[in-house]
């Protein structure tokens, strides 16, 4: 059952890079190059969000949740808390790759813009969720189970990184998705989640991320106006699992 679940996790990430990896068609609109919407665009996030709801009612899937929590809780001793590191990974790279010359697709203002909204989309829908669902967690400690913060964050890092970056190499985008499903297991592992919980999480980060490239080249404009500026300010939203900060931040 060990090597289900982690299969069943393995082939969900692959389909929602797969996925991506179809959308090279690219639009340009002022500085912004955006993805353009296509409805193919919903179906993984879509599949993985739904069977995070239906995992809520359907007593089969209840019952794979426990099976496989128990399998892979098995004889743990220590909890690994990379998990509270990795989901951070995959958006802080696209960063990182800049500041070592790797350019991406977008400049540091519109990257920052679009990160920001994916955040708040990602941090907003999970919050929201987490109140509604009370789904007690496998450890029993909280009711706010789903669906999972860390994946959420995580996934959403890991499309934008793979949006940036998918023209210079997909393996950007490849090493973005492995770390993001890593943070999942890893959720598992430390008894933090379930399986759908985990699903629904991812979800909701690629489809946050998918938004907020659809939804860019209107707020740039309503927020910077046409012409570049000299300076660039952003929001940086951030999450801990039990506080929501947003830092401003201005570039000269």
């Amino acid at each position: 059952m060990r090597k289900t679940s982690i299969v069943l996790l393995l082939l969900i990430n692959f389909t929602a890079f797969s996925q991506g990896f179809k959308e090279r068609d690219s639009t340009f609109t002022d500085t912004v190059k955006n993805i353009r919407f296509n409805y193919k665009q919903l179906i993984i996030p879509g599949v993985l969000i739904g069977y995070g709801f239906w995992g809520i009612e359907s007593g089969q899937i209840k019952s794979f949740n426990f099976q496989i929590r128990d399998e892979i809780t098995e004889n743990i001793d220590t909890k690994i808390t990379v998990d509270d590191f990795s989901r951070y990974v995959p958006a802080v790279s696209v960063y990182a790759l800049n500041a070592f010359g790797v350019k991406g697709k977008n400049n540091i203002r519109d990257r920052s813009v679009i990160l920001a909204t994916s955040t708040i989309f990602t941090l907003g829908s999970v919050m929201a969720l987490k109140s509604i669902t009370n789904i007690e967690r496998p450890d029993g400690t909280t009711n706010n189970s789903f669906p999972s913060g860390h994946a959420a964050i995580a996934f959403a890092g890991a499309e934008f990184l793979y949006q940036e970056y998918k023209d210079q190499s997909i393996w950007y985008g490849v090493a973005g998705y492995a770390i993001a499903t890593g943070t999942g297991l890893f959720r598992m592992y430390n008894n933090r989640h379930w399986l759908t919980d985990v699903a629904a999480g991812a979800g909701i980060g690629i489809l946050s991320t998918k938004a907020a490239y659809w939804l860019n080249p209107y707020l740039t404009r309503k927020i910077f106006g046409k012409k570049e500026r000299n300076s660039t300010s952003f929001l940086a939203p951030s999450y801990d699992g039990r506080q929501f900060r947003i830092t401003f931040v201005k570039l000269f």
